[in-house]
């Protein structure tokens, strides 16, 4: 038996608890958790569906009962998997390996965590934020969340994180922009306006952040990540980074 059969035989079935379907190709999905399944926040896991599998970032902590996914759809012929994925309804199952892998985790050594994100990147530091406060362990560490995306529909967790920043304001602030605020599908948006990547220099000098105790975390699209990397690092931070690739 070859390693791809030996893989192949570990995979179990996860049926789909629940979906919310938030933009015509942006979606919420909890699955069941296989029992053993361990993760460490912000790691992914590998899911299938008709033989097809990708990695996706876990949202959900691991002490919760569910695996939570944020999912965008890449239409075919770019996607392959998604558009399978899209179809599925509760009760439904998909594929899913043993074992979550990854290893952009937090880093406790540093005090202070800047999370800059783009859309669904944002998933692993959900993760990070719901299992800290969960755990509440006796540390200094503060969180910085900058999220970016295109139309305000497309934070799939503003709700979430707003509540999180109001209500653990000395160690959380999340800062949500648009980077096309004058659309119509924008309107009434009040937020910051921009692409996340522009706003990391000067949201760092504004918080009084410095590079011997602050890491700069960058998830997303490629091109911001490396926007990010060209921006920060000849500055004297350093950047860890998890990129999610179209398509998918």
């Amino acid at each position: 038996m070859n390693n791809f059969q030996r893989k192949k035989v570990k995979l179990t079935e996860s049926k789909i608890l629940r979906r919310v379907d938030l933009t015509e190709d942006l979606w919420l999905i909890w699955i069941e958790k296989p029992v053993g399944f361990t993760f460490k926040p912000g790691q992914y896991c590998t899911i299938g569906a008709g033989g097809i599998e990708r990695a996706y970032s876990i949202v959900s902590a691991p002490h919760e009962d569910s695996i939570e996914l944020f999912v965008e759809l890449v239409p075919l012929p770019e996607g392959q998997l998604t558009p399978l994925l899209w179809d599925l309804r509760p009760g439904d199952s998909v594929t899913i390996r043993p074992r979550a892998k990854g290893i952009f985790t937090l880093k406790p050594s540093f005090p202070n965590h800047v999370f800059i994100s783009t859309v669904t990147g944002v998933v692993p530091y959900v993760s990070i934020l719901r299992d800290f406060l969960y755990r509440m362990p006796e540390s200094d560490n503060k969180f910085y969340l900058l999220h970016g995306a295109s139309y305000k529909d497309e934070f799939g967790y503003y709700d979430e994180l707003m509540k999180l920043a109001t209500d653990h304001s000395e160690t959380i602030n999340f800062v949500p922009t648009v980077s096309r605020p004058s659309e119509s599908r924008n309107k009434g948006w009040e937020g910051e306006g921009g692409r996340v990547n522009t706003l990391v220099e000067s949201f760092v000098d504004k918080s009084e952040l410095i590079p011997s105790d602050t890491l700069i975390y960058a998830c997303g699209h490629p091109e911001m990540i490396e926007d990010v990397k060209d921006r920060m690092i000849p500055l004297g931070y350093k950047v860890e980074e998890e990129r999610f690739w179209k398509p998918d």
